[in-house]
């Protein structure tokens, strides 16, 4: 038995032709977009339950590959360069000695005397392992913990800035990439790096969207717990959080300067318990670390200026004066630049090495066998490089992809930021962590772009519109 109801025509729509459907309120000038609304429609479509049921899935996969990686790699092999002294401070705090020597050794640390050889954030995050749980494979977990949460965070900026599908492709290149989950197996401030670059760019667009005093709160205060991890990332404040808050257009001068103000004071207060307590604590000034000075002269003395280690660091101390860190410190940064000053002629060549380093277009077995030093094995820094080489052009497409949809230039300010930092010490890859950030979204958003080419229906294939009103047939 058949019944038939007055129904309209269905038609198709072919690229070139024309559609015999007349949409109520849609005239047949309007009819020609409908390809292109069905697939808009069809991008944005995914709803908060698919996006987060598959990072979770993701989250989970970068779980089990950090703990495979720690417990079946690090642990054991015990931890060298900064991230002994993180561990080793942390367990001085669980101790109840604070930020002093964590080792008291003769001619070094003849007593428990105030250190800031790094920032705090590191070594703070740290301590509940260390008071918990001897040795270091607890500490190690943290830190693959909070590798697992900037995942996440990156996730959420893919799609902030992308969509959802952008954001989970993301959060997948996140949780795979070897240069971001190496260091969460090896105890050292670029997982909270990671963390805070991720979270401070979330921010930011967000704050471009939906401007607010909240916001501009939210963002101070990670710009300075991202500070107090590591601190060439002071950049950011003026290269990136403070340019986003002024240009945004749709509110007055004034109100922008509000929120501006209001940023850079909770980013100064964020890190200013630190800097009066160093403050107080030490003969010359000293602001968040004592590491400046043995950095800048084990970057520009002989050995680096030239031959196999040409734009790395070395140790040279010379022979500092007696006095607590922040004299050697003083010392030592007056060595590191009076060396560059009077080698001018030889600073082009070193400048040039050291961004080749940090971008691993230069010498890339030297950067593998440095990395040993660090605790990196060489498998995982050749691995990287092949993984960073594959994301690179791909990253470049992603710029043009977001560039009409988003502004793209708090992504690209991360390149700024690591060339600075490289041109002003030294090239080292993992100093590159706030470009890995912005190299995995743009590579992100080119992926989501080349799937959906994919998935979208060719020019030349009908598309079926669905009919307005009572269907044709019912059987």
């Amino acid at each position: 038995m058949r019944r038939e109801r007055s129904c309209r025509r269905v038609a198709t729509v072919t690229a070139g032709g024309h559609s015999s459907l007349m949409l109520p309120g849609v005239s047949s000038g309007d009819s020609a977009h409908q390809p292109s609304t069905v697939r808009a429609a069809g991008a944005s479509a995914m709803s908060s339950r698919r996006f987060w049921a598959p990072l979770a899935l993701i989250v989970l996969g970068a779980v089990g590959l950090r703990l495979t990686y720690v417990l079946g790699d690090r642990v054991g092999k015990g931890v060298q360069g900064d991230a002994l002294y993180y561990s080793l401070q942390a367990d001085a705090i669980a101790d109840g000695r604070g930020f002093t020597c964590p080792i008291v050794l003769p001619g070094i640390c003849p007593k428990p005397v105030a250190v800031a050889d790094h920032p705090p954030m590191t070594a703070l995050v740290l301590v509940p392992a260390a008071w918990a749980f001897p040795g270091d494979r607890a500490k190690l977990l943290t830190m693959a913990f909070f590798g697992t949460i900037a995942v996440v965070v990156i996730g959420l900026l893919g799609r902030r800035v992308g969509g959802p599908r952008t954001g989970l492709f993301a959060a997948g290149i996140a949780a795979l990439y070897p240069n971001i989950w190496i260091n969460d197996g090896l105890m050292m401030s670029e997982t909270l790096a990671t963390l805070s670059v991720a979270l401070a760019l979330l921010l930011v667009y967000r704050v471009r969207e939906r401007p607010t005093v909240v916001l501009g709160i939210l963002l101070g205060i990670t710009c300075g717990l991202m500070m107090l991890t590591r601190a060439e990332l002071g950049l950011f404040v003026p290269l990136v959080a403070l340019p986003a808050v002024l240009l945004v257009r749709v509110l007055s001068v004034w109100r922008r300067a509000l929120i501006a103000g209001v940023l850079v004071v909770v980013t100064v207060a964020t890190v200013s318990p630190w800097v009066i307590r160093n403050m107080n604590r030490f003969e010359k000034p000293v602001y968040l670390s004592t590491n400046d000075g043995i950095t800048l002269a084990g970057a520009n003395c002989p050995a680096v200026y030239s031959g196999k280690v040409l734009g790395l660091w070395t140790l040279c101390l010379g022979q500092p004066p007696p006095g607590d860190q922040s004299v050697v410190d003083a010392y030592l940064r007056h060595r590191g630049l009076k060396y560059a000053r009077d080698h001018l002629s030889r600073l082009p060549v070193v400048l040039a090495a050291r961004e080749g380093l940090v971008w691993s277009a230069f010498r890339p077995s030297t950067v593998v066998r440095y990395n040993r030093g660090e605790g990196r094995e060489s498998w995982a820094s050749w691995l990287g490089f092949a993984t960073y080489w594959i994301l690179l052009p791909v990253s470049v497409a992603g710029v043009f992809v977001l560039r009409r949809r988003v502004a793209v230039w708090p992504l690209l300010m991360q390149f700024v930021i690591v060339t600075i930092t490289a041109a002003a010490f030294y090239g080292l890859i993992r100093f590159r962590i706030p470009a890995e950030v912005a190299i995995v979204v743009l590579a992100a958003a080119a992926l989501d772009a080349l799937f959906h080419r994919r998935a979208a229906p060719r020019a030349d294939t009908p598309i079926p519109l669905v009919a307005v009103g009572p269907s044709a047939e019912i059987a």
